[in-house]
C-alpha cells in the first residue's frame, strides 16, 4: 500500500522561513520561454520504474516533459544514479520522448538538511556540485535540470540562491526548473498573530530570476490552513486534504507576488492519505493521526470490501470513513456505529458520525479510518485552475502505474 519508500511528500512549512516580500517580480532567466497551451510533465519514480515508464510511455502524446525522478546526492555533494537511468526501460522511453519532442529533465532530490548547507555554504564544494550537474546534463544530452532541495535552514537560503544562479549559468541554454515548497500567507498559517522572527529557507525572487520553470508542490496541505480548517470544524466535517483547491489558488497567489506566473508549475498529487480519527470528547471535532499514503486503487478496494459509496468532500477529493473489520472487540465496530449516525448520513460517512455522535452523548471515542484521495475529478480543478490563472503548466506526482486511469482524460 507505500506509495514510496521515504517521505518524498513534502509539508507546507519548514522548520525556519525568511518572509517573502512583495516586489515587482525579477526578470525571466536568459534561456526561459513562454507558451500559450498549458506544458503538461509529470514525475516518475525511480522505485516504480517498471510501471512507471510503461505508464509514460502510453501517454507521451500527453505530455510536453517527463521527469524521471533518478538522481540523488551523497553527503560530499556528488551525484548518485539512483534510478540507474542507464537501463534499458528508461532508454526507451527517453528515446520515444525525443521522438516526440517532449523534453527530458530528471529531477535530483536531496534533503540531507545539514549536508546541503555544507556543500552549498562553501564556494569551493558548491562549485564542484554545479559542474557535476551541468557535466550530467551535457554528457546524458538531457534538456535541462530539475532541482528538488527540500528541507533546507534558513541559513542555507543565500547560499542556495547562489547555487541556483551559478547552475543556470553552467547550464546554458538548457533547462533549469526548480521545485520548491508550497507557502501560504501568514493568516492561513497562523490562528493568532504570527511571530515576528519568521524566515523561509527559499529565497523567491531569487528563485524566480534563477529557474526557467518553478515548480509548487501544492499537496501535503492536511492540516495547514488554520482558516479553512475552521470553516470545516465550524460545519462539523472531516478536513485533512491532500490538496484543496482553495487552498492550492490560495497559495498560487500568495506566492505569485514574486514568482512570475509565466514560469509557475503547479503540482498536482495523484495519491491519498489514510488518518486514523478520533472524535473530541465532546463531540465538537477531530483529531488526526496520519498513517501513510496509498494509491486510489486502494480507495476503490476498501469502498468495495465495506460497501461503501465515497463521497465528494469540500476539497474536492475522494474519501470514505470505515472501521476495520479487525478492530479490537472493546471498540465499536462499524455496524454499532452506523446505527449511531444521524438518519440520511450517506454510506462514507456513516462511521465518522456514528463515533462523532458516540462522544457527543456518551463522551466516549471511537477510532475510525478515514480515507481521501486526488482522483481524475480533483486533478480536473487543479488543470482548470492552472489554466484561469494562465500558470506555465501542471506537474503531476506521480506517474506510476497507480493513478485514477482517467487522469490522463484531463490532462490537457
Amino acid at each position: 500500500m507505500n506509495i514510496t519508500p521515504t517521505s518524498f511528500f513534502a509539508g507546507t512549512l519548514i522548520a525556519t522561513f525568511i518572509f517573502a516580500g512583495t516586489a515587482p517580480l525579477e526578470a525571466h532567466a536568459a534561456h526561459s520561454r513562454s507558451s500559450s497551451k498549458l506544458e503538461v510533465s509529470g514525475w516518475i519514480p525511480y522505485w516504480r520504474t517498471e510501471a512507471g515508464t510503461k505508464d509514460a510511455m502510453k501517454n507521451l502524446s500527453k505530455m510536453t516533459e517527463i521527469n524521471p525522478f533518478a538522481y540523488s546526492v551523497r553527503t560530499d555533494g556528488s551525484l548518485v544514479d539512483t534510478a540507474k537511468i542507464d537501463k534499458q526501460d528508461w532508454q526507451s522511453l527517453i528515446a520515444a520522448a525525443k521522438n516526440k519532442r517532449v523534453k527530458v529533465i530528471p529531477t535530483v532530490m536531496w534533503s540531507d538538511t545539514d549536508n546541503i548547507h555544507k556543500v552549498l555554504s562553501n564556494p569551493v564544494t558548491r562549485a564542484a556540485h554545479v559542474k557535476a550537474i551541468a557535466d550530467l546534463v551535457e554528457e546524458k544530452n538531457f534538456d535541462g535540470i530539475d532541482i528538488d532541495y527540500e528541507g533546507k535552514k534558513a541559513d542555507t537560503r543565500v547560499h542556495f540562491s547562489a547555487f541556483l544562479s551559478e547552475l543556470n549559468d553552467a547550464l546554458g541554454k538548457k533547462q533549469l526548473h526548480c521545485t520548491i515548497e508550497a507557502r501560504m500567507p501568514l493568516s492561513a498559517r497562523f490562528a493568532g498573530t504570527p511571530p515576528p522572527d519568521i524566515e523561509y529557507a527559499n529565497d523567491l525572487k531569487e528563485v524566480n530570476r534563477s529557474c526557467d520553470r518553478v515548480r509548487i508542490m501544492t499537496y501535503d496541505q492536511q492540516t495547514a490552513d488554520v482558516e479553512l480548517n475552521r470553516v470545516a470544524r465550524n460545519a462539523k466535517e472531516i478536513y485533512a486534504p491532500v490538496a484543496d483547491v482553495k487552498w492550492v489558488e490560495k497559495v498560487v497567489e500568495y506566492m505569485g507576488e514574486d514568482i512570475d506566473k509565466k514560469k509557475m508549475v503547479l503540482g498536482i498529487a495523484t495519491y491519498g492519505y489514510i488518518y486514523q480519527i478520533m472524535p473530541h470528547t465532546d463531540g465538537s471535532g477531530y483529531n488526526y493521526i496520519k498513517t501513510e499514503a496509498f494509491n486510489p486503487g486502494y480507495g476503490r478496494q476498501i469502498a468495495k470490501e465495506y460497501k461503501i459509496k465515497p463521497e465528494r468532500n469540500r476539497a474536492g477529493e475522494l474519501s470514505l470513513t470505515y472501521v476495520p473489520k479487525d478492530q479490537v472487540a472493546a471498540l465499536p465496530n462499524q455496524a454499532a456505529l452506523a446505527k449511531l449516525a444521524p438518519r440520511g448520513t450517506s454510506s462514507a460517512s456513516l462511521a465518522s458520525a456514528g463515533a462523532l455522535e458516540l462522544a457527543r452523548t456518551q463522551g466516549r471515542q471511537a477510532p475510525v479510518q478515514y480515507l481521501t484521495w486526488s482522483d481524475s475529478v480533483a486533478i480536473k480543478q487543479k488543470v482548470d485552475l492552472a489554466k484561469r490563472l494562465k500558470l506555465a503548466g501542471v506537474a503531476i506526482f506521480k506517474i506510476d502505474g497507480g493513478s485514477d486511469p482517467k487522469m490522463w482524460k484531463v490532462l490537457k
